[in-house]
């Protein structure tokens, strides 16, 4: 699934560089050539177990007051939710999306500043929508290259599951430094959503440590209802306020184009063993926190409108609206003005969260309280 998957997903970051332009008039042959690594793939020394020990391994984490993207938010904003307490915050788990877009490496060097600091970009954006429901945790990790998204060779599934093993042994350091009964939020965005539903499958399905779980969003990565759900341990949010479940969509403007995507999608296997051909997506409508409920614009709390070099953003009330389709994409209505990274087809899967910003942040408030209270 993960090797040349979708492509997108792997578009997501290229805008950054090419452009919408030469994207547009050029397609998936320019981003192959521009951003495949073109070098032999490298084994990635294992970490030591107790690496993410250190805060600096961490692009958010609790004990980061200063410089950390996660605490963000946006101009204007007033924090008016409710007050949990030290005793009622869940602990959040966030795995960022692709910001390694060189050549030179299948797999991002922890060193690499342009990654990080386009990591730290993204966490403004999205980790920033779960600061009210408790302490952000966001690791750095050796995440696969764009390219390993654009290619047949092995590598860039090798460069996949290299990335996937760091986020386990952060995942594990997690567990570890919070309290043994603490609720637990676990989230991501495209490669960070592809990693976490490993996790799922791996470390959360069948074990106590489900019951924690306030709830999953894996956004901007598709999940198979039937082919992929009864493995992840966890059912889809079906109502605004379920605990103990996942979430999930993909952002287009209508009119929508995704048979590219289909047509990769419905050629894999899901981690049940059964075929995704032809399955539902899980769509969640993150305004209305449910899978089968469609919503106006003026119910959408707030989209982030970033500024042109994406340093602030400004929250704008009801910007689009929000309806699920029949094959599970999360649609939003007449294109809306947010920027020059919407790809094509309509695709807004750059802004995943920022469309919903407000809504996901009330959304995890909700949950929580839900949870809390069962």
């Amino acid at each position: 699934m993960a090797r040349k998957f979708l492509y997108f997903v792997a578009a997501m970051t290229v805008l950054f560089l090419v452009g919408a332009f030469a994207l547009n008039a050029y397609g998936e042959d320019l981003a192959e050539l521009v951003f495949v690594p073109d070098v032999e793939f490298q084994e990635q020394i294992q970490l030591e177990d107790n690496v993410y020990a250190d805060v600096s391994m961490w692009m958010a984490h609790p004990e980061k007051t200063k410089k950390n993207p996660a605490l963000w938010l946006p101009t204007g904003f007033e924090n008016s939710e409710t007050s949990l307490g030290a005793e009622g915050k869940a602990a959040v788990f966030f795995i960022h999306p692709t910001s390694f877009l060189k050549k030179n490496h299948w797999n991002a060097p922890l060193d690499d500043e342009e990654s990080q600091a386009r990591a730290r970009i993204f966490l403004r954006g999205q980790a920033s929508a779960f600061n009210a429901v408790g302490d952000v945790w966001a690791p750095r990790y050796r995440q696969a290259a764009i390219g390993a998204f654009l290619t047949d060779k092995q590598e860039g599934q090798m460069a996949l599951d290299a990335a996937y093993q760091d986020v386990l042994i952060a995942f594990d350091q997690f567990l570890a430094s919070v309290p043994a009964q603490q609720p637990l939020i676990l989230a991501g965005h495209s490669q960070g959503s592809l990693h976490l539903t490993n996790l799922l499958k791996d470390r959360v399905a069948g074990t106590p440590l489900s019951n924690r779980i306030v709830a999953v969003y894996v956004v901007g990565w598709p999940v198979s209802v039937e082919a992929d759900i009864p493995a992840l341990g966890l059912p889809a949010c079906e109502t605004p306020d379920q605990s103990n479940c996942l979430l999930s969509w993909e952002s287009f403007a209508e009119p929508a184009e995704y048979d590219n995507i289909l047509e990769v999608f419905d050629r894999t296997e899901g981690f049940t063993g059964k075929p995704r051909t032809g399955t539902q997506l899980l769509c969640t409508n993150p305004v209305a926190g449910a899978t089968k409920t469609a919503t106006t614009a003026e119910q959408n709390l707030g989209t982030l409108v970033p500024n042109d070099d994406l340093s602030d953003a400004t929250l704008v009330e009801a910007a689009v609206p929000a309806s699920c389709d029949e094959r599970g994409f999360l649609l939003i209505g007449d294109p809306p003005d947010l920027g020059p990274y919407t790809l094509p087809g309509n695709n807004y899967h750059v802004y995943d969260y920022s469309l919903f910003w407000a809504n996901i942040r009330a959304d995890a408030m909700r949950r929580l309280l839900a949870f809390r209270a069962r």
